[in-house]
């Protein structure tokens, strides 16, 4: 059962990752049912979330804002995970600012989201979601801050990384093919940003060793072979997945 819930906890990881600036517009999703106990709330916020971080579809996105709040108070028991979920918005929003130019904006919504992650931390210390999610948003928008944040924001991911990693190496072989190059990509990346060089080149065996023959694989070895093009791309991203999944999730558990 742990096993199972970190394997799922890693795909808030890579689902916030797996995103470029080109990706299309996710699918209409339902209003999210809230009080449905058989939903986690990660399956109750993705989609409304991610409208915002893949397609600046700022009206999902404000749905989503408003249903962490409803369910911190509605499941107290996921609060860990859910303050991780409202820092990551708030990072999202800060993000926003300083690409309008609004820097006095920036600088207060950012130490929101910081303070937020600390938050969750002290919530949850054991709780797998908040480094999946801590990991996730510093690997997509660290490049997007002030040259000046960016040093501590990839120092973050690569400490969230490291602690997914201490519990889910041992089966990083078996996890689906997406999740799997997320992780790795993530743990080269973070490590390749913080000058763990010899880590880098570990996380890069690996991915060539359970990752051949995927976008992973061959990134990895362009890596290995020019190690100054790494500093200019980015191993994670690769592979996204497809929108209008709390649909398909309810359908399914409907036919039950």
């Amino acid at each position: 059962m742990k096993r199972f819930k970190l394997t799922l906890l890693v795909v808030v990881l890579a689902t916030v990752a797996a995103a470029a600036a080109q990706s299309p517009k996710p699918a209409q999703s339902p209003e999210p049912p809230l009080s449905d106990a058989r939903l986690s709330v990660n399956t109750l916020l993705r989609e409304d979330i991610f409208a915002g971080f893949l397609a600046d579809d700022m009206e999902r996105f404000a749905r989503g804002e408003k249903n962490i709040q409803l369910l911190l108070e509605k499941r107290p028991n996921a609060k860990s995970t859910l303050l991780a979920w409202k820092a990551g918005a708030v990072y999202y929003r800060a993000v926003r600012a300083y690409e309008n130019n609004h820097r006095d904006e920036f600088e207060q919504t950012y130490r929101q989201a910081l303070d937020l992650l600390s938050q969750a931390r002290q919530a949850g210390p054991d709780d797998g979601g908040v480094y999946a999610i801590t990991g996730g948003v510093n690997v997509f928008f660290a490049d997007r801050l002030p040259k000046e944040y960016r040093a501590a924001a990839w120092s973050q991911a690569y400490e969230s990384y490291q602690a997914l990693w201490k519990e889910q190496a041992g089966y990083v072989d078996k996890l689906p093919v997406h999740i799997r190059g997320e992780l790795l990509g993530g743990l080269a990346q973070s490590a390749q940003r913080t000058g763990h060089t010899q880590e880098m080149g570990q996380y890069l065996d690996k991915i060539i060793a359970v990752l051949g023959d995927t976008p992973y694989e061959s990134l990895a070895r362009q890596w290995k072979k020019n190690p100054e093009a790494a500093a200019k791309t980015s191993i994670t991203c690769l592979t996204c997945h497809e929108g209008g999944r709390l649909a398909t999730r309810l359908t399914a558990l409907d036919k039950k």
